[in-house]
């Protein structure tokens, strides 16, 4: 029996995950069967310490091969098929993780105001605002249907088809609703609708669009994308006093540890918390007195 196959089955209909994301898991583990001196279901945890150890050094790379080896013994540990999983003391080699690009909020109000300056500037504000205001995943925001906007909430469908509620401010809710009105009752579902064949803008559409917005803006187009915005809304609120989880929900990440990234990128803001308000800190025992 393929027990691949059974895994990846299982994640399809029970976790709902994507194909990419299938596809990913299929790679990573028929790779690690043919190298493993015993395959899969023969490895022992030495085996698997050593397959990771030899794996080009790119942690992104490394970190996904090894949740998919996590994955794949924990089902069989479920279902019985192994007794002893090789993965449960998996150490991943030390690699440093490179932190996200951001933006300034200084930049950020460039960004949005020099949306005016372009050709369906209305459309590309609101957009911007959106990405800024709530993070979400350029997809996500790409493919929204005209059923997610609920008031001064967005209903998301994220990855691993789990859904989300994130809020809007009212400068992102003024942005939107102008670009309603000028979209008008046309037939599409979709709240930025396309000519292609997706029927809604596409991401390389709006990354260029957004790149000639940053030239305009005066800011490196080289440092400005989708993803950058993702970052930069997280880390300011984390930085004006966000709790994480909240940031970790309305990212749409299923691990803290994830989001846990940008603890590190505003490191003097966090040491200025820490100092502030941290029982034992000097600082919190001289106000107190």
């Amino acid at each position: 029996m393929n027990y691949i196959d059974v895994f990846l089955e299982a994640l399809s209909a029970e976790k709902g995950r994507s194909e990419k994301t299938l596809n990913s898991y299929a790679s990573d583990l028929s790779l690690a069967d043919a190298a493993l001196p015993n395959g899969l279901l023969g490895a022992t945890d030495v085996d698997i310490q050593n397959y990771i150890a030899s794996l080009p050094d790119k942690a992104s790379s490394i970190a996904r091969k090894a949740s998919s080896l996590r994955g794949f013994y924990k089902f069989l540990m479920l279902e019985k098929i192994i007794t002893t999983n090789p993965t449960k003391n998996l150490e991943l080699p030390k690699r440093a993780r490179p932190l996200p690009k951001l933006l300034s909020v200084e930049e950020i109000d460039l960004l949005i105001s020099s949306a005016g300056d372009i050709k369906t500037s209305v459309r590309l504000r609101a957009m911007i605002e959106l990405l800024y205001a709530s993070g979400l995943r350029v997809s996500e925001l790409c493919e929204m249907p005209m059923s997610g906007i609920l008031g001064d909430h967005l209903l998301i469908h994220g990855k691993g088809a789990k859904e989300r509620m994130v809020p809007m401010h009212a400068g992102a809710i003024h942005a939107l609703e102008k670009w309603l009105e000028l979209r008008g009752d046309i037939d599409s579902k979709y709240v930025f609708p396309g000519s292609g064949k997706t029927g809604h803008i596409t991401r390389d559409g709006f990354f260029k669009i957004l790149k000639k917005c940053a030239t305009l803006a005066g800011i490196n187009p080289n440092q400005v994308s989708p993803h950058v915005l993702r970052h930069s809304f997280a880390s300011h609120l984390l930085s004006h006093g966000a709790n994480l989880r909240a940031i970790q929900t309305m990212l749409g990440h299923e691990d803290i540890s994830t989001t846990q990234i940008y603890t590190h990128v505003l490191p003097e803001q966090l040491r200025e918390t820490v100092e502030n308000y941290h029982p034992l800190s000097n600082k919190s025992k001289a106000t107190k007195k």
